[in-house]
């Protein structure tokens, strides 16, 4: 079957007489993306204009009579609708598509065909599947490659046709049908029923599917592809916008640039360079930061000795915030052997890296109450613990527990 939202894919709101309504449970996508089983009803209409997923495309949100769809699937040669509330078999109800998401869903399909057929014609590159992303889209292409002037070919060669404002034709048919032998095509679903469409776009492509499409490929405004990785088993993935997106990400490029502008005190054409001399700028200030950390932990290292050697103090503990491994293992090897060391880094009220150690069973004894404290998890080896803690601001709990021990030594 042919559904409404497939033969015209423009309209909007429609009316259809309810089948079937039966409780139900399917898994529906919640706001963090995530599958989980819900309760609900499942119906089945005459007709519909909320596309079921399937080739590619995912599902159309809307409403009947109202009640949000959640999510439309194709079983068979029907379309079944997942409501929170049930609707009366036998009555015709009113079904309203979202607008937005359905025009999008349009563009970025029509402009995989189009990519496609194009890819095809100037290189011989088959697609061998494609996904439509919530943001980007990519077409999954049986080349292990693409140079930047193929990228550019077929990006040109893209827009050109959509300037010339070519005519999308959508052709309803049969199996078996000899329209079908010149037809690109992946197969039918074992599960088909009824009519076969084909997308036409006028002297470009003809291919079978049962997405929706636009009408002319004006329609898609223009095309950008991104950019191209490798794939899997020497393939090549193609990610691409279309349309509105391309709008979306010109207009978040440009805030971007904007900012970069500001605060890079130079136009748009000065940015990369800019950005170089200030990394350049950046590295030599982490070489010389890197140095006076480490003279910091020498001093520190000499200075505590001192002390040892004098009676004064047994244990070296200290945090700094800039400090890293590195800070933290100059200090505890050039401590004496005798000495025990409570060190750390990062942030006072949050996450760091610690090194904890100590002669004799200390660590045994004091590391496992220390890591609880300190939510921390590290590895110990050769009487030292070393690892990261998710709570520093617990820091002075577990300096308690390192000096009592020391005290009754």
């Amino acid at each position: 079957m042919v559904f409404k939202c497939q033969s015209d894919s423009y309209l909007k709101r429609f009316e259809s007489k309810v089948v079937s309504c039966v409780e139900a449970e399917w898994k529906i996508e919640n706001e963090g993306g995530k599958l989980v089983k819900t309760k609900g009803y499942e119906v089945e209409l005459e007709d519909t204009i909320l596309f079921p997923e399937g080739g590619g495309q995912p599902h159309d949100r809307g409403s009947i009579n109202d009640v949000p769809v959640k999510k439309v699937i194709q079983k068979g040669g029907k379309a079944l609708h997942f409501l929170d509330s049930a609707v009366e078999v036998g009555y015709t109800v009113s079904m309203d598509v979202e607008w937005t998401r359905r025009f999008d869903h349009m563009q970025q399909h029509s402009a995989q065909h189009l990519v496609t057929a194009i890819a095809d014609t100037l290189y011989g590159f088959k697609t061998t599947s494609w996904d439509l992303g919530r943001t980007t889209s990519f077409i999954e292409l049986d080349t292990p490659a693409l140079t930047s002037e193929q990228l550019l070919n077929i990006e040109n060669s893209a827009n050109k046709s959509i300037r010339e404002g070519v005519e999308v034709v959508v052709h309803v048919t049969q199996v078996g049908s000899p329209m079908l032998q010149s037809v690109r095509a992946r197969g039918l679903p074992e599960d088909h029923t009824g009519d076969v469409r084909i997308i036409e776009m006028k002297g470009i492509d003809a291919n079978m599917c049962c997405g929706t499409h636009v009408s002319n490929l004006s329609h898609l405004q223009c095309i950008k592809l991104l950019m191209s990785e490798k794939g899997k088993k020497g393939k090549t993935n193609l990610y691409f916008l279309a349309g509105n997106r391309v709008l979306g990400y010109t207009e978040k490029c440009h805030a971007s640039e904007r900012e970069l502008t500001k605060h890079l005190k130079c136009g748009p054409d000065q940015h990369v360079e800019a950005v170089e001399r200030t990394m350049k700028q950046l590295k030599v200030a982490q070489k010389n930061c890197t140095t006076l950390l480490r003279d910091v932990a020498m001093l520190e290292t000499q200075q505590f000795n001192v002390k040892f050697k004098s009676g004064s103090t047994k244990l070296m503990e200290m945090h700094k915030k800039e400090g890293n491994v590195e800070f933290m293992n100059i200090i505890s090897n050039g401590l004496d052997e005798q000495a025990f060391r409570f060190l750390s880094v990062g942030e006072e009220k949050g996450e760091g890296m610690i090194l904890i150690a100590g002669p004799g069973s200390f660590v045994e004894e004091c590391g496992p109450k220390l890591m609880e404290i300190l939510a921390a998890k590290g590895h110990a080896k050769n009487g030292k613990i070393q690892g990261k803690a998710q709570k520093l601001q617990n820091r002075e709990k577990a300096l308690l527990i390192v000096r009592d021990y020391i005290e009754k030594l």
